[in-house]
């Protein structure tokens, strides 16, 4: 095999590779006695029948596979002999093939670009560890207790409120008749919260123990039972109990009611929620300044085909007009996305980082964790989309680079407490929402311009008769 690049115009190379005829008829002769051993052709013993009818009859199917093979292994060999890297799959132009030929053939290739990582060893990053005053655990707690319920039978002349606990039996009919679903035993409603029937709670309220009661509702628009859907419905309740939801006392019982051994375990546990909030909300922050210095790296050029390629991603479900008008934006857009995404699988590369089928089983697992009850549908998702699988794997691959480029970064460790730590998130949310505000108007701004200068444009009266011809010749 004899490789020559031929042109060279930035990243884009064509690269000539003649393999010569020696070696293409060995490939076909290979060929053709895998055809031999496998194909029994009529009126000849196995394996014996002549080139020339196997020619005749598999010709030109046997080239195309040979063909296929000779171009798949010459064409990667040709890349990784002369250390390119394609940033998109080559283009191959056949010059010359053929049985009793030698094969010629121009593969273009646009090239990724050299990244220097070097640079990357001076960024630098704030990262934070925030200091938890306990009064925030003990509110925290607090709150959790204020969410727990802690019902309990009420005196039997109590009344019942809004908040208690109302069981009972009932029977329904709708234009006096009975329809599925119109009785319930042990019915439990919470007064208040309006979640059986619009406007059934507040009917129930003042009812006591042993209290027998009439309640009228219209059924909802998307009552299973159709027939009785949008029409008005009688209850009759049988009060079985009202009960009292009483406050949780903050003591070892809840705490163990709650996964932990005792209250000040539960505090601990607690305090480390917390913090574990608010560092996880600050390393997103610290990984946003390393991408904000990842973009001041400069790269001589970035592959167009890739451009194209992003643009039609961050344009998907845009139409058309819509593509056009931020044509400009997605560039910007995309370019930025590929830099980085360069920068950063350069970094992986140089520090062999990769991603492990169990840390990818992990990440799976946590969103079953996340998902309970649809587990299988998660796990069918991932079966049936590999490329969900692949972007996933993507996803841990970039967060295992960022904790790479801090661990080799310079850190300026910042120990801060609670009310800093949400000074700062309020800051950078704010300068993410003016960013966002100005880019906004910059584009309502473009398109007042762009709007006005055509009301101009048109309004000028154009003089057809002395515009110039110009005559091809």
């Amino acid at each position: 095999m004899k490789v020559t690049i031929e042109n060279k115009k930035g990243l884009g190379k064509d690269i000539k590779v003649v393999v010569d005829k020696k070696t293409m008829d060995t490939y076909l002769e290979e060929r053709y006695e895998e055809i031999k051993k496998n194909y029994t052709l009529k009126g000849f013993r196995p394996g014996k029948a002549p080139r020339e009818v196997l020619k005749r009859q598999f010709g030109d199917a046997i080239m195309g596979e040979v063909l296929d093979k000779v171009l798949k292994e010459t064409s990667s060999k040709a890349l990784e002999e002369n250390k390119i890297r394609p940033a998109t799959q080559p283009k191959i132009d056949l010059k010359k093939y053929g049985e009793g030929k030698e094969l010629e053939y121009v593969m273009s290739v646009t090239e990724l670009p050299t990244v220097d990582t070097k640079k990357l060893q001076d960024i630098k990053v704030d990262e934070y560890k925030v200091k938890i005053d306990q009064k925030f655990t003990d509110e925290r707690i607090k709150q959790i207790a204020k969410s727990q319920n802690n019902f309990k039978d009420a005196d039997e002349k109590h009344k019942s409120e809004k908040n208690d606990l109302v069981v009972f039996d009932y029977k329904a009919t709708s234009d006096g008749k009975e329809f599925k679903g119109s009785e319930g035993k042990n019915t439990q409603l919470v007064l208040g919260k309006d979640l059986f029937i619009k406007g059934f709670d507040d009917q129930l309220i003042g009812v006591k123990k042993n209290d027998r009661k009439k309640v009228e509702v219209i059924l909802p628009e998307n009552f299973p039972e159709k027939d009785v859907a949008n029409k008005k419905a009688v209850f009759e309740c049988n009060i079985l109990n009202v009960k009292i939801n009483h406050p949780v006392q903050v003591n070892d019982e809840f705490a163990k009611n709650l996964g932990a051994k005792d209250l000040n375990n539960l505090k601990e546990l607690i305090t480390k929620q917390i913090n574990d909030e608010y560092k996880n909300s600050l390393d997103m922050l610290t990984k946003k300044n390393i991408l904000d210095q990842l973009d001041k790296i400069k790269i001589e050029e970035v592959p167009q085909e890739l451009v194209d390629q992003e643009i039609h991603v961050l344009s998907h479900g845009m139409k058309d007009e819509e593509v056009k008008k931020n044509k400009k934006d997605l560039e910007v857009q995309a370019k930025k996305r590929i830099k980085t995404g360069l920068i950063l699988n350069e970094f992986g590369q140089k520090n062999k980082i990769n991603v492990t089928e169990q840390e990818l089983n992990l990440e799976i697992q946590k969103q079953f964790r996340m998902m309970p009850g649809q587990e299988k549908m998660v796990k069918d998702y991932y079966e049936k989309n590999p490329s969900a699988i692949a972007s996933l794997r993507g996803s841990i691959y970039e967060e295992k680079i960022i904790n790479e480029i801090k661990k080799q970064a310079k850190v300026n460790l910042k120990e801060i407490t609670k009310d800093e730590a949400e000074k700062i998130l309020k800051s950078e949310n704010e300068r993410a929402i003016k960013a966002s505000t100005k880019e906004i108007s910059q584009e309502t701004k473009d398109t007042k311009s762009a709007t006005k200068s055509k009301k101009t444009t048109t309004s000028k009266k154009t003089p057809v008769k002395k515009t110039k011809k110009v005559s091809k010749k």
